[in-house]
């Protein structure tokens, strides 16, 4: 499970190194392993970009807890107080929330040159650069109202490798849903995570 999970994590970032214009045209297997120095390479960069946001999110955080402590007035400032408070709060949750996603890259940094993480992530990667326009197709045929051209690219590639799993590599639908919504929690935002959910759950129907 581990190994599929860090695979299609590992796709996603290489379909993201590639053109998402024209046809489906065969990649050669040196061209994608190149695809996957660049990837890790990107990934490595949204680590330390990660830990630099969580740290300036903390420094924003304590200034507001401070600002709320200088406060003077009484009860007329209150108000003031308890907004400082919020803020700082807040703040302080994004910061967590970024150092919890920053660890586990990580890890998947220094699993990604196993065998089997590399090869299934290669494997992940062609398959929807080969058959991509047949995979649109049938995506754009659940959006209801919505086309998959107007989402944002992040998304579309986290909804081609939800089909590739579902019907080259036998992944169950409910693995496949949960995993895809995980990938959206760390790449996409609530709005993406919510249209991916949607999605695939209307794909997977259609498909019973």
């Amino acid at each position: 499970m581990q190994s599929r999970t860090l695979s299609r994590e590992l796709a996603l970032l290489i379909l993201g190194q590639t053109s998402d214009r024209g046809g489906s045209d065969p990649v050669a297997a040196s061209s994608l392993d190149g695809l996957l120095h660049q990837a890790l390479a990107s990934l490595s960069q949204h680590v330390r970009e990660a830990l630099d946001l969580s740290a300036e999110a903390l420094e924003q955080a304590q200034q507001q807890l401070l600002d709320s402590e200088l406060q003077e007035g009484g009860e007329l400032q209150l108000p003031r107080v308890r907004q400082h408070l919020q803020s700082g709060l807040g703040l302080a949750e994004q910061a967590l929330n970024r150092l919890s996603a920053s660890l586990e890259l990580p890890r998947l940094l220094l699993l990604a040159d196993t065998e089997a993480v590399r090869r299934g992530a290669l494997d992940r990667a062609r398959a929807v650069l080969e058959d991509r326009e047949s995979i649109d197709r049938r995506l754009d045929g659940v959006m209801e109202g919505w086309r998959l051209g107007r989402l944002p690219r992040i998304d579309r590639d986290i909804l081609r490798l939800a089909v590739v799993d579902l019907e080259s590599f036998g992944t169950p639908a409910a693995v496949t849903c949960n995993e895809a919504v995980e990938l959206a929690n760390r790449y996409s935002d609530e709005q993406g995570r919510r249209m991916i959910n949607g999605v695939l759950r209307r794909f997977t129907t259609a498909r019973t």
